[in-house]
């Protein structure tokens, strides 16, 4: 494969930087992986999560955390299951064969996850934390006040000043919104305190695994919110990115932080995408290793882009070009992982990172 046009790109913060230029990007040395939230946009990812978690960890063994927020935590618990590769395939074949005809409640549409949820990860739910390699972690949303109705009326009144607050000083999400982490009771993860705005940390089990990542993915006004979640305390929970998009959390400890993500930006919560001023923190960032496809991939898919929930509306009457361009940004997916091998097995991922202030 020529470098005349790369398919993906590395950034890395000062002190993974330093690290992979003294001794490689090595597979040991890697301690968390988190995963975005963003819908479609993950199954653009399939070739690269394919390499990462069906060859390239398991090349050394070790306990790792994963963090995901919405489709992020889909991914991961797939990766959790005794075959992460072909859950992961199954994943990205049940989410593109999903239709959503007009006129769909949200009620609907979160019934409809559900059973998708179920068909991907039922029967799995004890294997997932039980295993050995990771251990799995779950951001959720637990909505106060007139954000906790899915009565839409309600529910815009809540948001509005939850939306302008969040845009004067991201703190302030917390008018609306308690982050959540639920983590596998085996260990919390290795964070720092939160110095944002508070977040609390709730155990995961076979129980609720499946209501955590189904509030996890459950978007105000698409979905309606999980009432419950078994164990924890408190009612309505939604996704996970309201608070946490693209997981710019405190990251603890010297391990790396290998960010396999759909775009050169990390932005912290759902409501600072139209914000550019609004980008992850670099001091929480050292250790981080951020992947993600070059915009001259990206022109190559089918609309110039990866799948997103847009494509759902924009071809409600003809799903079926919509299924082929997903499958087709699964399939040239693994150009992705293809090239992350390239560059680790030749040791050449020094010569291609770049500084991850280059990103602004």
């Amino acid at each position: 494969m020529t470098d005349s046009i790369p398919p993906l790109s590395i950034h890395a913060g000062d002190r993974a930087l330093a690290r992979i230029r003294e001794r490689g990007l090595q597979p040991g040395d890697v301690g968390t992986i988190p995963g975005a939230a963003g819908g479609p946009k993950a199954l653009g990812l399939l070739g690269l999560d394919r390499v990462l978690f069906g060859d390239w960890l398991e090349r050394a063994p070790r306990e790792r955390t994963l963090i995901g927020s919405s489709i992020g935590s889909w991914r991961f618990a797939c990766a959790c299951t005794p075959e992460p590769v072909a859950a992961l395939e199954r994943l990205g074949e049940l989410y593109t064969s999903q239709r959503f005809p007009r006129g769909i409640t949200p009620a609907q549409v979160s019934e409809q996850c559900r059973e998708m949820l179920q068909a991907l990860l039922g029967g799995h739910e004890a294997a997932i934390l039980e295993q050995q390699r990771y251990r799995l972690n779950v951001m959720v949303a637990r909505s106060k006040g007139l954000v906790a109705s899915d009565r839409r009326p309600l529910l815009m009144a809540g948001l509005a000043p939850v939306v302008l607050a969040n845009a004067i000083h991201r703190p302030w999400i917390r008018l609306g919104f308690e982050r959540m982490v639920m983590h596998d009771e085996r260990a919390e993860p290795p964070l720092d305190a939160f110095s944002d705005f508070p977040g609390r940390y709730e155990g995961l089990n076979a129980g609720n695994l499946q209501a955590a990542l189904l509030a996890s993915a459950s978007i105000p006004f698409v979905m309606n919110a999980v009432d419950t979640i078994p164990g924890v305390a408190g009612h309505s929970f939604r996704d996970g990115g309201l608070t946490d998009y693209h997981l710019d959390l405190p990251y603890a400890g010297d391990d790396l932080v290998l960010y396999p993500h759909f775009t050169q930006r990390i932005v912290p919560g759902w409501f600072d995408k139209s914000l550019p001023w609004r980008n992850g923190n670099p001091e929480r960032l050292r250790n981080l290793v951020l992947i993600a496809p070059t915009q001259a991939y990206l022109e190559g898919l089918p609309d110039g882009k990866l799948p997103d929930r847009r494509d759902f509306p924009a071809y409600r009457d003809d799903d079926a070009t919509r299924e082929a361009h997903w499958r087709r940004a699964m399939a040239e997916s693994q150009r992705l992982g293809d090239y992350f091998l390239e560059l680790v097995d030749n040791d050449r991922v020094a010569q291609v990172a770049r500084p991850l202030s280059e990103l602004g």
